[in-house]
C-alpha cells in the first residue's frame, strides 16, 4: 500500500468509533442498531469531508500569499 490518506477520511476509523460508542450507550441502555450505525458513519464521513472543503475554501480565502 503506497497511497496515504488522512486517519479522518478513513471508513474503519469511523466505524470502530461509531462500535466503541454504540457499546458505552448499551452499557446505559439505550440500543443503537447496526442499520443505525451504518448510517451514522455515512453522516459522519460525510460531514468531516463538508467540513474539509470549508477548512480549504476558508484557508484559500484568508491566505497573505498568492499561489504560483
Amino acid at each position: 500500500m503506497t497511497d496515504y490518506k488522512s486517519v479522518f477520511a478513513s471508513k474503519t476509523v469511523w466505524a470502530g468509533i461509531v462500535v466503541v460508542l454504540a457499546t458505552i450507550a448499551q452499557f446505559f441502555g439505550y440500543e443503537i442498531s447496526a442499520a443505525d450505525q451504518a448510517s451514522i458513519v455515512v453522516i459522519l464521513t460525510q460531514a468531516v469531508t463538508l467540513i474539509g472543503g470549508i477548512v480549504a475554501i476558508y484557508g484559500r480565502i484568508t491566505a497573505t500569499r498568492k499561489i504560483d
